[in-house]
């Protein structure tokens, strides 16, 4: 992958390396100087931009994929659990985290894929790639499993999400409505908290700082919005990937809950698996139990 880095700093660039001096997070400090840039030409009718990736570890390789509104630092706890004995791939997803947000395009769930199809091509050498998709991460997990049999060896989800269901896109105004919504301070602390198991004791200034980090980048509602428009990711899970399957839900998962689990749970059937005192954020809640499901015999 070294061999596509250019010299040039992109606008993105810059405002990461001013935004990382003020991380709290020494985990995330850690997993931020492990960050690249690498030339990626998503779509041929525009310029090709420079997408940040976090690589780390040495061993077989893993590419990890975060969720919806997030960016590669969501897996700042599982990272130094699996880097001693495997090559990890972590790049922010297009239209999301620390991305550029090119003007005029597209930025729903085709585009997506398109960025990690390239990823993907971009990891050298013939070793089989294991996914880990978190959350929206999870359905796009299964999508690039599919179109990717002979590169991507097994998976394993987190709470995915959009596995189910039909697109429900956001009309025009609607869109930015949900965007300033979400741009408000308060609602990404109550967010923030609802997605961990426990609140109380695991969310404070730096889980708050990391979750709300990446709507400094230019762009960001714009291309949330857009996404939104498209009716984001749904239906993602069947047919079921080839590849061997394992799914971890926390118990206390209080984002994807009610018929929505219970459908995804009837589509993975024996896949998946309950952690108890578990939210939303099994690699941040319980990062030594995902470690260790991956790393076992399956």
């Amino acid at each position: 992958m070294n061999k596509t880095k250019i010299k040039s700093q992109t606008n993105e660039e810059v405002l990461f390396e001013n935004l990382r001096k003020d991380l709290i997070d020494p985990l995330a400090i850690e997993l931020s100087n492990h960050l690249e840039w690498l030339k990626i030409d998503v779509f041929s009718e525009t310029e090709s931009e420079k997408y940040p990736i976090a690589i780390t570890g040495n061993g077989s390789p893993i590419l990890l994929l975060h969720g919806f509104d997030s960016s590669f630092l969501e897996f700042r706890r599982l990272v130094p659990l699996l880097q001693k004995t495997h090559r990890l791939y972590i790049p922010d997803l297009y239209g999301f985290g620390f991305c550029p947000r090119p003007k005029n395009v597209n930025y729903g769930p085709r585009a997506l894929i398109k960025h990690l199809n390239k990823v993907l091509s971009l990891i050298p050498g013939n070793a089989k790639v294991g996914l880990i998709g978190a959350s929206m991460g999870g359905a796009l997990a299964m999508e690039l499993a599919r179109q990717n049999p002979e590169k991507v060896n097994k998976l394993l989800l987190l709470s995915p999400a959009g596995l189910t269901g039909k697109p429900k896109p956001i009309p025009m105004i609607l869109d930015q409505i949900g965007v300033w919504f979400l741009s408000q301070p308060l609602v990404r602390k109550n967010i923030c908290k609802q997605a961990f198991y426990d609140p109380l004791n695991s969310v404070g200034e730096a889980e708050e700082q990391i979750a709300s980090l990446h709507l400094h980048v230019d762009g960001w509602g714009s291309s949330l919005a857009a996404f939104a428009r498209t009716g984001g990711l749904a239906n993602c899970g069947s047919p079921l990937p080839t590849q061997p399957i394992k799914v971890l839900w926390g118990d206390n998962d209080r984002i994807i809950e009610g018929e929505q689990l219970k459908k995804s749970k009837e589509l993975l059937k024996s896949y998946w698996q309950e952690l108890k005192e578990c939210g939303h954020l099994p690699h941040l809640d319980k990062p030594k139990e995902v470690a260790m499901m991956w790393n076992a015999e399956w």
